[in-house]
């Protein structure tokens, strides 16, 4: 997410505050949830046709909430130009994130999925250094290794030297092309969507990248892929509609009432929360084992997370 799109903030009564901590810690909560429910929904669906339906689903709830809201009709006034950009942004943040997060959580743990993604920040900022001048301090650069470093632990089971030698599975790759595809997003949303506000921004990639999720589904998963999503356990169901309700339109508002109230950086510390969120949720829901590599690897990914954010705050 762009957020250079958002406002400053505007301070909260201190009363209010601790409300306002309260609905981020729920977001961090419902954005690490999101991984046991996209395992559950990748085991019952084809992952196309599972990820259509999801954008399907949060298409509807984000228009309805713009509507609600009175700003459908100024998206709608979009020039043709913005919406060039904006389907651009959906084929990478939406389209392919969205593909190889269902097809990556068919075939590796949610909670080792949740660590490899703390990768994202590292890679964004060294993007953004390279592509953008911004700058790294010497927090950001430790912050990097220990996230990179942490992330490999885990994956590799505490033994990181192996994946010079080819130790990635598909399921991890696909993940880590989720990382990639977020980090193009992001630096896309700095480069082609500056001045729009987040609230547009993401319902209107939502849609554009639904779109090409529900071509790419008749494409691939054909008329069958869409039989299998229709006989799909009650299950299945449940965790679409959670990802698509919870992990999409209550999370972003979520975030965006605390971006308001505390301002990018401040809101964007609970992001650190969310693998946190993500193993421990997967652990209690799907049973998944916290072996010591991916808690240790974890812990210290997060740490690395946290230092990142610290350091852009010195710069800003």
């Amino acid at each position: 997410m762009n957020l250079s799109s958002f406002p400053p903030a505007t301070p909260a009564r201190p009363q209010a505050l601790w409300r306002v901590h309260l609905q981020l810690l729920l977001m961090a909560v419902l954005w690490g949830a999101t991984w046991s429910w996209g395992r559950v929904l990748a085991g019952s669906m084809p992952p196309l046709t599972a990820a259509a339906w999801r954008c399907v689903a949060a298409s509807a709830a984000l228009l309805w909430w713009m509507r609600r809201a009175g700003r459908l009709r100024a998206m709608l006034a979009l020039p043709g130009r913005q919406w060039v950009r904006l389907a651009a942004a959906a084929a990478l943040g939406v389209f392919g994130y969205a593909a190889c997060f269902m097809s990556g959580l068919r075939l590796i743990p949610a909670s080792r999925a949740a660590v490899i993604t703390t990768l994202t920040p590292a890679l964004t900022l060294l993007c953004g250094a390279l592509l953008f001048g911004e700058r790294l301090n010497g927090l950001i650069a430790l912050g990097m290794a220990l996230a990179v470093g942490g992330a490999a632990f885990a994956i590799s089971h505490g033994q990181p030297l192996q994946l010079l030698d080819g130790g990635l599975g598909r399921g991890e790759w696909l993940i880590l092309g989720c990382v990639v595809l977020w980090a193009g997003y992001t630096l896309a949303g700095r480069a082609v969507l500056t001045g729009m506000d987040a609230y547009t921004t993401a319902t209107a990639t939502t849609v554009l990248g639904g779109l090409m999720l529900l071509a790419a589904s008749l494409a691939v998963d054909g008329v069958a892929g869409w039989r299998t999503a229709w006989h799909a356990p009650a299950q299945g169901w449940a965790a679409l509609l959670a990802l698509a309700l919870l992990g999409t339109a209550v999370a972003y508002s979520l975030y965006f009432g605390g971006v308001k109230a505390l301002g990018a950086g401040g809101a964007a510390a609970y992001l650190t929360l969310v693998p946190v969120f993500g193993m421990g949720l997967a652990a209690l829901w799907l049973g998944e084992p916290v072996h010591i590599s991916l808690a240790t690897g974890g812990a210290v990914a997060v740490l690395g997370m946290a230092l990142m954010h610290w350091g852009r705050r010195q710069d800003h």
